[in-house]
């Protein structure tokens, strides 16, 4: 029976609602990370570490919840995976060594690698292709606003009590709730929202070469590893930079980033929705090519919000909200083209090796990013810097490589879009 729209809106609010808690949680460590780095006297390598070993361990259960997905009962997948999340969010608390809590993220990434390829799946079978974006971008409307929160309530909370555990107790208790209300959601057939798409049935493997047969999946993909790159750099470091070279405290510099990703990105996401789906009426593929020129948009907007001099944490933060407003476009017209050139059958394996492959080149490159913060804070430290001002300077330099690849990934979004018209219509049967 087709879900009637109480149903669907109930639905689509709790689906945005976990993953909200999905990006808060994710993001506490990214907003408590410089009590972190003092209490242990972390570098910026160790510190990118705590992220790298999350999406690492993510990039690696995602195939295979990805293929749990396509085949189980996908509200299931989803209400375990917010569960153990969550629990191991509150053991992060706990943590007594860098190891322990290295480990308790490990187990974060784990339970958060359930949550894209079950919900996306379930909202390509409850919404049309018309409405898709929109609904993709209110589901996808938790990462800003999750990101947000987080700064917000962990920096106001760490503030407040002195303590950055008290923040991950915190952020461990709605999941839980929201984990027992999951296994409620509906369960629609598959390809019920696309009736005219005829979907068989495939191994893993078979999946997988499938979605890989798809050109336009192959520029999804760099895409997807570049722009997470830049995404993950700026949750883990962008409140460091501002506690560092702006001179900012802890819940200051955390009350900047909620308005920067709450309300810039949560425009953001929900404006480049709308616009993905009033582009696509014209052409399948405008979806892409909005997202590729809100990107070239957001490049030197990112790049003057560097250029700002030290302590000037307002026109650092004027210039970014817009600048994060026009990155946030990425999510609702990139997700909404993936459901545009799969088959509904293999909706979740697709999400989950757009996960794998930007998931491992963001481990590796935010690796390499905290490295080039550490060097270039030795290099000024050698030139006769103070140490404090060192790390500022060196995190404000590693920062400029964002609207660098912002441009990049122009060119690979536009190339995406001049392949996605023969993969809708090979999926329609008109090729």
């Amino acid at each position: 029976m087709k879900p009637t729209r109480k149903q669907l809106a109930l639905t689509l609010a709790l689906l945005f609602a976990i993953n909200f808690m999905n990006f808060y949680d994710r993001q506490v460590v990214g907003a408590i990370g410089e009590k972190i780095k003092l209490e242990w006297q972390l570098s910026d390598t160790q510190l990118g570490g705590l992220t790298t070993a999350f999406v690492l361990l993510y990039a690696v259960v995602g195939i295979p919840l990805g293929r749990l997905a396509d085949v189980g009962r996908r509200r299931l997948v989803l209400a375990l995976g917010v569960i153990l999340w969550s629990v191991f969010t509150g053991l992060s608390g706990v943590a007594g060594s860098f190891a322990a809590l290295f480990a308790y993220r490990l187990g974060v990434g784990v339970g958060e690698a359930s949550c894209a390829p079950a919900a996306n799946s379930l909202i390509g079978d409850l919404f049309p292709a018309p409405q898709r974006a929109r609904a993709l971008s209110i589901f996808m409307l938790g990462l800003p606003l999750g990101l947000g929160a987080s700064y917000l309530v962990s920096g106001l909370i760490t503030q407040a009590t002195g303590s950055w555990r008290t923040s991950l107790f915190v952020a461990a208790a709605p999941g839980l709730v929201l984990g027992l209300l999951a296994f409620y959601l509906p369960e629609p057939v598959r390809g019920a929202s696309d009736p005219g798409i005829v979907s068989t049935p495939k191994t893993q493997a078979g999946s997988i070469r499938a979605i890989l047969k798809i050109p336009t999946m192959w520029w999804i993909i760099i895409s997807g590893a570049l722009f997470n790159l830049n995404m993950y750099a700026m949750g883990a470091f962008m409140t460091s930079l501002l506690i560092r070279y702006h001179g900012l405290d802890i819940d200051h510099a955390n009350r900047f980033n909620s308005v920067i990703y709450g309300f810039g990105g949560g425009f953001g996401m929900l404006f480049g929705g709308w616009l993905g789906d009033r582009a696509a009426r014209v052409r399948v593929n405008a979806r892409m090519q909005v997202a590729a020129i809100a990107l070239l948009a957001a490049a030197p907007l990112t790049w003057l919000a560097l250029e700002q001099p030290r302590g000037d944490a307002w026109r650092f933060a004027a210039l970014m909200l817009p600048g994060v407003f026009l990155l946030y476009h990425y999510y609702s017209a990139v997700y909404a083209t993936i459901q545009d050139i799969v088959e509904p059958a293999i909706r979740g394996t697709a999400m989950s090796v757009y996960f794998f492959v930007f998931y491992l080149f963001t481990a590796f490159g935010l690796f390499a990013f905290g490295r080039l913060s550490d060097a270039m804070a030795a290099r000024a430290l050698a030139s006769g810097a103070a140490a404090a001002d060192s790390r500022a300077l060196g995190l404000h330099g590693a920062m400029y490589v964002i609207p660098v690849v912002s441009v990049v990934l122009v060119l690979v979004l536009w190339a995406g879009s001049r392949t996605v018209l023969r993969d809708h219509a090979r999926l329609h049967g008109r090729v």
